[in-house]
């Protein structure tokens, strides 16, 4: 006989896996921010498979990357919000991303023979190794949170990788905050599918919007960048991307501050509207 209640079922969020990367990070942070308990978190491994996972409704919300404070934007992600029509932004947070060597917990740094990590964590600790583990290999691995699963087989690896890594697989943190330089920072969205009710609805928002030219023509983004300054709106990113529809064809993808339900925002947009092929709101969103 069935429950006279049926059980509410986990809340579901897709992030880029596997368990303790950084995204797996962000995600716990959204998490804890937003008071969710019972949650079900689902490893993807890619972007395109967590916006999926979002739009399908097979998950609830999704965690992406979208700007790394070296690296620049992650394209991959801009990418996927130009596909992707049913997926919306309710909220960003930002990390501070710390490099730790990591070891298996009965290794010595004088068995360590090679140092594993995704690639872009061993070029961002490039002094450390030279100076404090001069000759040995580097190895690339998918993330930094499978080179610690390497780790956990071999003790003559070892790898740079969070200490959320570290502390979830079992590993000895041997150095922190080993990376070459400081103020690495990733910001995070939390995505869902359109219409799902926001978040922190009283917080301030900045606003994300894709915009894709009708043709490109001399003073394009200066038509663009003008209907902002005369609105009064502050952009704080633009970033282009190929279309994939043809060469010199571009999208531009800019943040703002402010929501889109502000009448400049609104006029703004409107006016833009009326000059190019398209424009997308992304989402309108607090940072928490």
């Amino acid at each position: 006989m069935e429950s006279e209640h049926a059980m509410a079922e986990p809340t579901k969020i897709a992030f880029l896996g596997p368990a303790g990367t950084y995204s797996d990070e962000a995600t716990h942070t959204f998490m804890d921010k937003l008071g969710f308990t019972d949650v079900e978190k689902i490893e993807c491994v890619s972007f395109t498979e967590v916006f999926d996972n979002v739009e399908r409704g097979r998950c609830d919300y999704g965690v992406v990357a979208t700007e790394n404070s070296l690296e620049g934007p992650v394209t991959a992600c801009l990418d996927n919000f130009a596909t992707h029509n049913n997926v919306t932004i309710l909220a960003e947070t930002v990390l501070d991303i710390h490099h730790s060597l990591v070891l298996h917990p009965d290794a010595s740094i004088d068995e360590v023979t090679t140092i594993v990590s995704h690639p872009q964590g061993l070029g961002q600790c490039r002094r450390y190794i030279a100076e404090y583990l001069p000759g040995r290999n580097t190895s690339s691995a998918s993330s930094t949170a499978s080179g610690v699963r390497k780790v956990m087989e071999d003790k003559t690896l070892a790898s740079i990788a969070n200490k959320f890594a570290a502390d979830l697989y079992g590993a000895k943190v041997y150095a922190e905050s080993i990376e070459d330089h400081f103020g690495n920072q990733t910001s995070f969205a939390l995505i869902a599918r359109t219409g799902m009710p926001e978040v922190f609805p009283e917080m301030d928002r900045k606003t994300s919007i894709l915009l894709s030219l009708q043709q490109d023509k001399q003073g394009s983004l200066l038509m663009i960048l003008s209907e902002f300054a005369y609105a009064n709106i502050n952009l704080t990113k633009i970033q282009s991307r190929p279309t994939k529809q043809g060469l010199g064809d571009y999208m531009f993808f800019i943040d703002f501050e402010g929501s889109d339900q502000d009448v400049d925002v609104q006029t703004a947009l409107n006016c833009l509207r009326l000059k190019l092929r398209e424009v997308k709101v992304l989402g309108s969103y607090p940072i928490i």
